[in-house]
């Protein structure tokens, strides 16, 4: 049996970049949903907290399509 290391190492090297930024993506969804409690007990505009919530909205998405795209190619 012949194992192709090159290979492998790509493989490690990418899944590797990927899972920090999935979870690099995920936390600054779960910051910006922070910083949307603290608008609402704070002097924040009400900018501010639509901002908040439509960026970590679009840091979930994000996290959600890319754990889909991952499942539609190892099923596929």
């Amino acid at each position: 049996m012949k194992i192709d290391w090159a290979a492998l190492a790509s493989v490690f090297g990418v899944s590797l970049v990927v899972t920090v930024a999935l979870v690099g993506l995920f936390t600054l969804g779960i910051v910006a949903l922070s910083k949307l409690s603290a608008a609402s007990g704070g002097t924040v505009g009400g900018g501010s907290a639509v901002l908040a919530r439509t960026s970590a909205y679009a840091c979930f998405a994000a996290c959600t399509a890319a754990v889909a795209y991952g499942i539609y190619l190892i099923v596929a």
